[in-house]
């Protein structure tokens, strides 16, 4: 081994033992493990405890924007508890679709000198009580600062996320056995029923000669098997979704199924983070006995086979509810990626659709970018096999590329891959796309396999449709807003000036935030920031006539005061029932001051050369649209040398349940500890303050010329 490999097997060791550490001390019964790869926009699962890897696959890759439990805590730099099922359902309802089951949540960030490393996810039985006692959360924190150094560490020593999430046995203390092996033996046999056990992944450990003779197996045929994998009349939800929920919830289940021909058996769960003890009773015992295994071969588990019907539901429910929150073509690729491969076992996917007669990559993940630019903009005469299923709408599977090539004899073979399936995404009754799904290993492809590829694959068409429609449309609402902004800040002597605007995530929804930056003459200049009330066409439309109107009395050299109540005046004239706030400031630069008003606008900040934060304090007037004739007085501040202007809309510290003037002052604590050398640093590091705005934010950071003369004076 070399020495490299030595230190990764060190760190993942060493990972893992701190994993399971915070596990036990936290008592919960699971626990997965994310890592945050430095620079990129998703958490990957690195390990998890006393589950079954499948039911972790719709979880491998979670995205940071992502409305999930773990991707708030790491965005939002907290701890984020979920009690039980109601408010699973309330918060996060995708999870909650696809795991309706009773148990507990807590999900937190994993740091590192500050900077996000990846996050932690812990589990509990259902009855948790409704928060997390002193005992349980000081082992989280302790687990978490661990696990925050361990994961910079382990990233330092060439760690990466593994293709497929770790799975470790759950650090339950061992359990003394109350006899030896024989008695315990003969003291099961001695039972009603049969008895077997289930590891962590769901497989049979254990199971009795009567257990065997209930199901209809051999002992050879189950262990080491699943349950709906070895008996085929157990491939059904219903039986999946019990064992899952016993898993989730911690709680014994109790549930019957009708083995062929038509034996009635009831099944007893009692699960622990260990792994589940079964009882199988017959639900008849005073009939006649059900019949001895007939000495069928031994099943296979063939992981080529495709998904069962049960995690076909399970897969095609996650991937329903993922798709639901996409927007835009790229979200469905990274969706799509996310959920078919690991499900499907798939090593590779691209996905393509036709543009102005070619067939142009969207996206795709696994392969070679350099592969991928020769299959992009291709012709939709070429006879590939991605033009063949958009023309024809049928997909088609090769199982090797011999077979590939006998149906397509110029084919080349470019990569590792060596089997393929080539589906068309269909949306309303036409194809829209192609879907590239490519593998390691020979893949067989049987009947239940291809249905379950058409039935996912068609959820991502019509995903996809939506994602083109709204990329289209927000393509043009945001190019009318940034139409109605300025394209640039203009050159003024002796003042240093730069703007952000950032919308808040609305969808297509567009604001009605407005800054401006305007010279007046050689020594003076004027500056305003607003927000026109809604998020629609008509609030973009209002603000460009407020700012046009603000422009206009500006250059005309009307005092602050009045230029508000100029405008008021014009939105009083154009009758509209929107109201918008605003803050005016007049640069004197020679004299080194600067007179403010306000239309109920949030006041500015000013950094003093010293690191000194001053909010600016104004005599608030209405906001405009209110009050026609209303009045807007004004104020003067001195301007001294190396100070920097911070003016912004609300949406850069508006939080829930956050009082307003304390948002103010938490900005200005963040600007006085933030380097004014770099204007555009700073501005990118108080926008970060809007982490995840639920608001548009514009920002307009002003710095007059150290060089200028100071014009004295107190503000």
């Amino acid at each position: 081994m070399s020495r490299d490999a030595a230190r990764c097997d060190t760190a993942t060791e060493t990972l893992d033992a701190a994993l399971l550490e915070v596990v036990r001390q936290s008592g919960a019964s699971r626990g997965l493990l994310y890592v945050l790869p430095y620079g990129g926009d998703a958490l990957w699962l690195m390990t998890l405890t006393g589950a079954p890897r499948e039911m972790a696959v719709p979880w491998t890759r979670v995205g940071l924007a992502d409305r999930v439990a773990v991707a708030d805590a790491v965005r939002e730099g907290r701890l984020v508890w979920v009690g039980d099922l109601e408010e699973m359902a309330r918060r996060y309802p995708r999870t909650a679709l696809v795991l309706p089951y009773d148990f507990a949540l807590a999900a937190a960030p994993l740091v590192d000198r500050g900077a996000p490393v990846g996050g932690l996810v812990l589990l509990w039985p259902g009855g948790h009580a409704p928060r997390l006692s002193a005992g349980e959360r000081a082992a989280v924190d302790a687990g978490c600062r661990r696990l925050g150094g361990l994961l910079a560490w382990a990233h330092q020593k060439g760690e990466r996320p593994p293709a497929r999430p770790r799975i470790l046995p759950h650090p339950s203390h061992p359990r003394a056995l109350p006899a030896e092996a024989g008695e315990l033996a003969a003291f099961i046999d001695r039972l009603p029923g049969g008895s077997c056990a289930l590891d962590v992944t769901g497989r049979f450990t254990f199971v009795t000669p009567e257990a065997a003779r209930l199901l209809g197996a051999d002992v050879a045929e189950l262990i080491g098997a699943p349950p709906w994998e070895a008996l085929p009349w157990m491939d059904v939800p219903d039986v999946e979704d019990r064992y899952r929920r016993a898993v989730m919830s911690g709680r014994p289940i109790s549930f019957s199924a009708t083995r062929p021909p038509g034996a009635l058996l009831v099944f007893d769960l009692y699960p622990d983070p260990s792994g589940i003890s079964v009882r199988i009773l017959s639900a008849d015992p005073g009939g006649d006995p059900l019949p001895a295994p007939s000495g069928t071969p031994a099943a296979s588990v063939d992981t080529a086979a495709g998904p069962g019907r049960a995690s076909l539901l399970y897969h095609l429910m996650h991937l329903a509810g993922t798709l639901t929150e996409a927007v835009g073509v790229q979200d469905v690729v990274n969706q799509a990626a996310d959920q078919l491969m690991p499900a499907l076992g798939a090593t590779a996917m691209a996905l393509m659709a036709p543009r102005d007669g070619r067939l142009r990559m969207l996206g795709h993940r696994g392969y070679d970018p350099g592969l991928m630019a020769c299959f992009d903009d291709l012709p939709l005469s070429e006879d590939t096999p991605a033009v063949r299923v958009l023309d024809t709408g049928s997909a088609q599977f090769f199982r090797s590329f011999e077979e590939l090539q006998e149906r397509y004899p110029h084919a080349e073979h470019l990569d590792d891959k060596v089997s393929w399936a080539f589906l068309p995404l269909i949306a309303s009754g036409r194809a829209v796309g192609s879907l590239v799904l490519a593998y390691d290993r020979p893949q067989h492809f049987p009947p239940s396999e291809r249905a379950a590829l058409t039935a996912l694959v068609g959820l991502v068409g019509q995903a996809l449709e939506r994602g083109r429609l709204y990329d289209t449309q927000y393509t043009v609402a945001h190019r009318l807003q940034a139409a109605l902004l300025p394209r640039r800040l203009p050159s003024v002597p002796g003042l240093d000036a730069v703007a952000r605007y950032r919308p808040a995530g609305h969808g297509l929804e567009v604001g009605g935030d407005f800054y401006d930056l305007i010279r007046l003459d050689e020594h003076r200049a004027a500056a305003v920031i607003g927000d026109v009330q809604g998020h629609d066409i008509d609030a973009a439309a209002l603000m460009g006539q407020v700012r046009v109107a603000v422009h206009g009395h500006a250059t005309a050299g009307a005092a602050p005061g009045e230029v508000l109540a100029a405008t008021n005046r014009l939105l009083g004239d154009l009758d509209s029932d929107r109201f918008a706030s605003c803050l005016y400031l007049h640069l004197d630069l020679a004299r080194r001051r600067v007179c403010l008003a306000s239309a109920g606008h949030p006041p500015a900040v000013l950094r003093h050369p010293d690191g000194r934060a001053e909010v600016l304090r104004v005599p608030a007037g209405l906001l405009l649209g209110i009050e026609r004739e209303a009045g807007y007085p004004a104020a003067e501040h001195r301007l001294p040398a190396g100070c920097v202007l911070v003016l912004y809309t609300d949406g850069l510290i508006e939080r829930p349940g956050l009082d307003p003037d304390a948002a103010v002052e938490a900005l200005a604590r963040l600007v006085a500890r933030t380097d004014p050398a770099d204007l555009d640093r700073m501005a990118d590091r108080l926008l970060g303050h809007a982490s995840d705005p639920a608001d548009d934010v514009a920002l307009l950071l002003l710095r007059p010329d150290a060089a200028a003369p100071d014009g004295g004076g107190t503000g």
